[in-house]
Order: structure tokens, then C-alpha cells, then sequence
């Protein structure tokens, strides 16, 4: 990073102009310098929408993105807002580090996100429905637009396979309101009955609603001349809703879903046994309060009063939308056969050279530390790592944590049969990862029966490190092993996140992987680490130390720069640190791909910070760390963001890469990113994020230079490097659908 060190100086020099001694004069806690943590992750949502609104992205892809946006807003709404009513209804009315009451907050958010969701849908209406006709791709809204063939076909359709799997629900004085499950999509109606003459009745309109079963496809295949023709479940429902309710008129009937409060609140110190705790836990998630109601825009009044009174909303908490609820199909509407035009090039992670299938990974890891770059390299070493683990005769033990894992992990598969092989077998299975919690209790009961030692995560906080200790016997004697990671042992995941991951067998890395167990199973905390640094009780303070290393050296005319990818940046200790460190003059560049609470800009204190954040086809995970102190630049990465709940309630591990060859590597990848002109955004002093001015640059996607860096490792495939290069071509000009 040489031009970053030259760079580093003049920015030292700067600190000369006073900007440094200010800092006593400013009171760096005032709420105007910081931006509010959930406006902020909603900008993030508007990003990834943004992707989905890029006309340099192939069709399938813009798809993609905006499931993914609508996805990433169902889960916001579940925890984070759930988060805020329930401050609210406790009374709670601190201030954040913005200023703002949970009050406030709330009236901010459901501003932000009735626009957001508005413009989700003018995306699919206006830009990609169009663009899909084009494509032989026919979306049917409306079951009143189908063709005569295609009627004939859905009623069929409908009466063998939909119709002997709904329960259709009547609300009347001796049936009460049925409970709505939370995220379920339903059909309300309004109903009267007929009279005996088979003539309309002019009785009383009563209430009645079916939920759309999520057992069968909500996308539906129709027969079509040209192209694919699909419509969705919840219009072949409607459409013979006199089915159901027999000797009733169906009057009207309209789409509606509900998001409830989803954050679970468990009584640690008062469960006796967590896990069962948890598995109740997770039967209230299905009916907690409702926090949002999402309803057709035409909907019937009466019908919307009803939904307003028995699911106790207010008119704040209704989405009026134009369009079809729940655009999470989108995902599904991706995979129709025969459009691979339409979607990215495909990618396949490439083989570690060090650790190839027909090697001894023991051996491989003795020669040197390996670094691996995910999803560009494989994460298949890490499997075989734990599989030839299990099989050695001279392996005694092997730990890890577990936070998220795949549906049939085969991680999982190994750790059992080292148990059944008679390995000393302990894993930490975090029941409290949000929304993995089922599967991983169930992963936790098998892991028991095959014999291994199960520890349920630490009472008041989770287990979020990534961490495997092999400890071997050797002809030197006891060798210890470590894998230490940014991501989760997720092999399904290890394919779309980006991760870095470290295997080792540093003798002062092993001993601190022994202390981090010993302290995770029992009550043993080491006076001092080699070369790991912890959380809650050190890592937060480790980072504020080099940060105001940095401020010191410039401060001193010596060469400092900090630059960090992490997820997220809202802890206001960190936050005020890097001011001051700015303030002293440091060049401080930023990658966030979420939230960020700090604000750029501020002249005399964030004039030296800059933020970015990419998004592209892989989601952006991997947390680094580069400290220039004084040109002996050091390294780390970790599985911590700069979050309060990273660093003082959660278990997290910071650990240094001290290879050289290995500190280059992990240098160019923050270069890359730091270059990269089509898929990064840069925030301006408003807080907004703004593509960046290609004139004169270098075309550069971070994430594509990855790939093709990763295929030409192997000399035969520099071929395929350039057919990937030839198949994206990249217009100088960001052209954004409006």
C-alpha cells in the first residue's frame, strides 16, 4: 500500500493546523453529529433496491435485488421496530446518539419506509414487468386477465391441488377472529349468505378468510402461446372463493399480511433449562403484536375496517399497496429454466492451491498460514478440515462454534463422527442466533446423541465468533490447529457472503483458541492474550487503542491511516474516536455496507473520513482491519462490526494476519475495493449515497475483479477469465431506471 502511505503523510501533516487542539473544545457527544441507526439501515435497503433499478444489471439479477430489499424489510419491521413499540410501551423515552425519542423514531421510519416500499413497486410496475413482456416472461396480476384456456386451466388446477389444502375460516357470533400467523399471506372476504331461491341475499355481510398455504408454490406455470405465462397462488384462490364458502356470495375478497413482533425476549437468567426456554420463545414469535398490516390498495372499506379493529392497527401501520403482496417470489420468478442470459455469469469458487484434495491439509497448514477468500475461493478446506479431523487417529480433540449452519451441513455430519470415533468432541451451538434458533436447537440434539459435548452459548450474551481448534499428537509433540473466520461455518452461505478465513498453527494463536474454549465452558478467563483480542470484556477496548495510535503518530508527523470493512458503525465510543482521530489529521477510509451513524463532512472533525459501501451479487460480510502505525502497518480481521452489541454483549474474536504474504493479500483486497467505480457508493456530507464519477476512472466492479483474479490462479483457465470480462460489458454512464 505504498501510494496509501504517501498519502497517509500529507494527511499528517495537515494536523499541524490546529484542527487537533479544537478537539477540546468540541463537544464530540452532541447528537447532530451522528445520523440515526435505523434511518440509516433503511438508506442501505434503498441501496440494495437501487441495484435493482441499474440497467447495467442483467434482468434476473434486477429481480433479485428487489426480493432481496423486501426480504431485508420484513426483518427490519420484525426485529427493529418491533424493538422500538416495544420501548414505547414500556414508557422508555431516552434519546439515541441522534437525539431522537423511540417516538420519534418510529413517525421517521414509517415515513422513510412507505416511500421505499412505493418505490419498490414502481420498480416492478413500471421498469421490470415491461422489461420481462419483452422477454417472453408473462407476470399475471390479475386473474381477470387470463385467457379462456388459461381460466379452464387454473380452475383444474385449483380443485386437485389447491382446494383439498385450505381451511377457509367464517367469523361469526359462535367463530371468533382466527389468529393470523405472523408473515403469512391471507385472503379476507366479506360473505352473505344466499337465499333459498338461489338469489343474492341482502343479509349481512359477514367476515370469512383463507390463508394461501406456503406448502405449495405461490408461483403457478400457465399454459401460454409464446414465452411463460405465471400467475400467482393467491389469485387462482380468489378467483374461486365461491368454492369455498358454499350457499355464501363472496361479495369482495382482498390480499391482506401482517408483520408481527418477532424479537424474542428470553429470561436467561431465569430459565432453567435454555433451550426449552427458547423452543417457547419461538411459539410466541407467531402471534406477537402486530407492527404492520400490508393490504391491496383498492381494498374494500368495510372489509380494511374490520382487519383495523380485530388486528388491533392503526391506519400508520397499514402498507396500501399497488401490486402483489410479499415480493420475496421474485426470488422463486428468478429460477424459471431457459433465461440464463438474463442472470450474471455463473461463478464457481475456485480451489485453494495450497490445500487440494489430495493433500494432507496438516501438512499444508505446517508450511505456513493459509489464507481463504469466500466466495471466490472454496469453502470446501474448511469442510475437509473437520472431516480429516474426524478421521486421523492422532487427533484427540476438536472444538468449534457454531452460530448459523447450512439445512444439511455436512460440518455437522463430521463433528458427530469424530464423536463416534472417539475424539474429545466440544461444540458451541449459539441457540440465540435470531431466526436460526429452531435449527440449531435441533443440530444441538443431534450433536448430543452422536456424543459430543454441547455447550448452549453464555447466559446474557451470544457466542458470534468463529473459531475450530484441532489439537493433534505429533512426533514433536501436542500441535494445535485454528480456523478462524469473518463468516459463519455456513457452506450453503460461504457461497454469496464474502468472508476471509485464516488457518493456522501459530503456537501463541493455539494457546489463545485453548483459552477462548476454556473460557466458553467454563469460568476461566485468561489474565492476557498472545494474539487474539475478545469481546465483550477487551476487543472494544483494543480497537479504541490502535485507533488513537493512529491519532498520536499523526499527531507526531509520523504516518498513520486507518481503513475498516465492517457491516455496520454505531458505537459512539468508536464513532468519537475516529473524529478525533481525523481531527489529528488521520486519512480514515470507511467501508460499510450498512448502517453508519457517523457522518462525513463535518468540517474540522469527519473531514479526513470518507464512507462507502458496495453492493453487488454476493453480500458483502467479511469485517478488516488496517492500522498504518507509523509504516509497520498491522492487519486483523474479525467477527465483530463496530456495533455496542458486538463489542460489549456478544463473544467476538479480532485476530491479526502477521504473514506477510498473507498482509499483502488482504491489502489488495481493501485497494480493490477502495478503486472500485460501479458498484460502490460514496456518502456526501448529507448522509446520502452517491455513485461515484466514472470520468477519467478505471472501470473497476471489486466483486468481478475478484472472480477473474480467482479463476486465472489456475493457468488454465485464463481462457474463462476473458469470457467472463466479455459477457458484462459495463457502460461508462450509470443508468438508473427511474
Amino acid at each position: 500500500m505504498e501510494k496509501n502511505k504517501e498519502n497517509t503523510k500529507g494527511a499528517s501533516k495537515g494536523s499541524k493546523n490546529g484542527k487537533a487542539s479544537s478537539s477540546k473544545r468540541i463537544n464530540l457527544s452532541d447528537s447532530s453529529f451522528y445520523y440515526n441507526r435505523e434511518l440509516s439501515w433503511i438508506l442501505f435497503d434503498e441501496r440494495v433496491l437501487d441495484e435493482a433499478r441499474d440497467k447495467t444489471n442483467p434482468l434476473m439479477e434486477r429481480l433479485k435485488f428487489l426480493s432481496i430489499s423486501a426480504s431485508n424489510l420484513d426483518e427490519f419491521f420484525m426485529i427493529r421496530v418491533a424493538s422500538l413499540r416495544d420501548m414505547i410501551n414500556a414508557g422508555y423515552n431516552k434519546a439515541d446518539i441522534a437525539g431522537m425519542t423511540p417516538a420519534e423514531q418510529i413517525k421517521k421510519i414509517g415515513e422513510a419506509t412507505h416511500k421505499l416500499v412505493d418505490k419498490q413497486y414502481s420498480t416492478l410496475t413500471r421498469s421490470l414487468m415491461p422489461l420481462m413482456e419483452n422477454e417472453g416472461i408473462h407476470l399475471i396480476l390479475k386473474h381477470e386477465d387470463l385467457n379462456d384456456k388459461q381460466k379452464k386451466y387454473v380452475d383444474d388446477y385449483f380443485m386437485k391441488n389447491v382446494y383439498p389444502v385450505l381451511t377457509p375460516m367464517a367469523v361469526d357470533s359462535s367463530r371468533p377472529f382466527p389468529l393470523i400467523r405472523n408473515k403469512t399471506l391471507n385472503i379476507g372476504a366479506l360473505v352473505s349468505k344466499k337465499e333459498k331461491d338461489g338469489k343474492k341475499g341482502g343479509g349481512e355481510k359477514e367476515f370469512a378468510t383463507v390463508q394461501v398455504p406456503s406448502v405449495l408454490p405461490r408461483i403457478v406455470r400457465l399454459p401460454a402461446e409464446e414465452g411463460d405465462a405465471v400467475i400467482l397462488l393467491e389469485e387462482i384462490i380468489e378467483r374461486n372463493m365461491g368454492k369455498l364458502f358454499a350457499n355464501n356470495d363472496v361479495i369482495c375478497a382482498y390480499p391482506f399480511r401482517i408483520m408481527r413482533n418477532a424479537d424474542l425476549t428470553i429470561e436467561e437468567d431465569e430459565a432453567a433449562d435454555l433451550l426449552k426456554e427458547i423452543e417457547r420463545q419461538l411459539k410466541k414469535r407467531q402471534w406477537g403484536e402486530v407492527i404492520r398490516l400490508e393490504v391491496a390498495d383498492d381494498i374494500d372499506k368495510k372489509l380494511m375496517k374490520i382487519l383495523l379493529k380485530e388486528l388491533n392497527c392503526t391506519e400508520d401501520e397499514v402498507y396500501r399497496i399497488q401490486g402483489p403482496l410479499d415480493l420475496t417470489f421474485l426470488m422463486k420468478l428468478c429460477g424459471l429454466e431457459g433465461y440464463d442470459e438474463l442472470r450474471d455469469p455463473d461463478f464457481k469458487p475456485q480451489p485453494v492451491e495450497e490445500l487440494t484434495p489430495d493433500k494432507n491439509i496438516f501438512e499444508s497448514i505446517r508450511k505456513k498460514d493459509i489464507l481463504l477468500h469466500h466466495p471466490y475461493e472454496t469453502f470446501q478446506p474448511i469442510v475437509d478440515f473437520i472431516r480429516q479431523a474426524a478421521r486421523d487417529p492422532d487427533v484427540l480433540a476438536i472444538k468449534q462454534t457454531l452460530y448459523r449452519v447450512s439445512g444439511h451441513s455436512p460440518i455437522i455430519t463430521a463433528l458427530a463422527q469424530a464423536a463416534e470415533n472417539g475424539k474429545q468432541v466440544t461444540v458451541l451451538v449459539e441457540l440465540k442466533a435470531r431466526f436460526d434458533e429452531e435449527n440449531n436447537i435441533i443440530w444441538a440434539r443431534m450433536l448430543e446423541k452422536a456424543g459430543c459435548h454441547v455447550i448452549y452459548g453464555l447466559v446474557g450474551l451470544k457466542t458470534h465468533s468463529k473459531i475450530t481448534l484441532v489439537v493433534r499428537r505429533e512426533d514433536e509433540g501436542i500441535r494445535r490447529y485454528v480456523h478462524l473466520g469473518t463468516g459463519n461455518y455456513n457452506d450453503s452461505t460461504a457461497k454469496l457472503y464474502t468472508d476471509i478465513g485464516l488457518l493456522t498453527c501459530s503456537e501463541p494463536i493455539g494457546e489463545d483458541a485453548t483459552a477462548v474454549f476454556n473460557m466458553l465452558s467454563g469460568y476461566s478467563e485468561p489474565l492476557n492474550w498472545n494474539r487474539l483480542s475478545v469481546a465483550p470484556l477487551w476487543l472494544k477496548d483494543r480497537f479504541l487503542t490502535l485507533i488513537r495510535r493512529e491519532m498520536n503518530n499523526a499527531a507526531n508527523g509520523k504516518p498513520s491511516r486507518i481503513i475498516a470493512k465492517i457491516n455496520s458503525l454505531c458505537d459512539k465510543d468508536i464513532i468519537m474516536a475516529l473524529y478525533e482521530a481525523s481531527m489529528a489529521g488521520v486519512r480514515i477510509d470507511l467501508i460499510i455496507r450498512g448502517i453508519c451513524c457517523l457522518k462525513t463532512g463535518i468540517p474540522g472533525i469527519s473531514d479526513n473520513i470518507t464512507v462507502r459501501s458496495v453492493v453487488g451479487r454476493f453480500l458483502e460480510h467479511s469485517r478488516i482491519f488496517y492500522f498504518e502505525n507509523a509504516g509497520t502497518s498491522e492487519v486483523y480481521c474479525g467477527s465483530a462490526d463496530w456495533m455496542p452489541r458486538n463489542l460489549e454483549r456478544r463473544v467476538e474474536i479480532l485476530f491479526p494476519i502477521e504473514e506477510e504474504e498473507l498482509k499483502e493479500r488482504v491489502c489488495h483486497i481493501l485497494d480493490i475495493m477502495l478503486k472500485d467505480t460501479l458498484k460502490a457508493r460514496i456518502m456526501d456530507e448529507e448522509g446520502l449515497y452517491g455513485r461515484i464519477d466514472k470520468r477519467g476512472k478505471e472501470l473497476i466492479s471489486c466483486q468481478q475483479e475478484f472472480c477473474m483474479e480467482a479463476i486465472a490462479k489456475t493457468e488454465e483457465n485464463v481462457k474463462l477469465v476473458k469470457s467472463v470480462e466479455n459477457k458484462r460489458v459495463f457502460t461508462p454512464e450509470t443508468q438508473v431506471d427511474g
